[in-house]
């Protein structure tokens, strides 16, 4: 069934030629293919598409002790509603004097202006500990699973349990 899915996609008006479904989003503009994401990662937050990349750049730029290319923006299911979650490298200097409540203050305001969106919660990950590919690409998918089975390499948590319902 898989297989199908991923290997006849067809067109609404073209029933007979079948494409590969990549999984990739994109649009034309004046002959140019752009690719804006994948499918699979993008979240509904708020009843607004989020692509998770956006948001990791800037949680990630929001506070100096947060390394880049060192984040994960995925989303998981409470209460049958989409919450958004953040597991984020810490820089290894701020490791010994880590504001918690600094750091999650300032993903939770960049994420909230930027993507009028409210972080459910944030986990301060060892440095080179987030899942990523042989050549580098984060596993967002990876990484959620590791948060739901509670095996992140985690230096501090915070849980939004006062998080509103939408």
């Amino acid at each position: 069934e898989e297989t199908k899915n991923t290997f006849g996609a067809y067109l609404a008006n073209n029933t007979e030629e079948t494409f590969l479904r990549t999984g990739d989003l994109g649009f034309l503009q004046d002959g140019e293919l752009f690719i804006t994401g994948r499918y699979k990662e993008v979240m509904i937050i708020w009843g607004r598409y989020q692509y998770p990349q956006h948001i990791e750049l800037n949680a990630q730029k929001s506070h100096p002790a947060l390394r880049l290319n060192g984040g994960a923006a995925f989303s998981v299911d409470v209460d049958e509603e989409e919450k958004l979650v953040i597991a984020q490298e810490v820089e290894r200097t701020y490791i010994k004097n880590l504001n918690l409540e600094e750091i999650v203050g300032a993903i939770r305001m960049a994420v909230a202006k930027e993507h009028m969106a409210e972080v459910y919660a944030v986990i301060l990950l060892k440095p080179a500990s987030l899942p990523k590919t042989s050549s580098g690409k984060i596993q967002r998918r990876g990484c959620r699973a590791k948060y739901l089975e509670g095996s992140l390499e985690a230096i501090a948590e915070w849980k939004n349990t006062s998080a509103r319902s939408s």
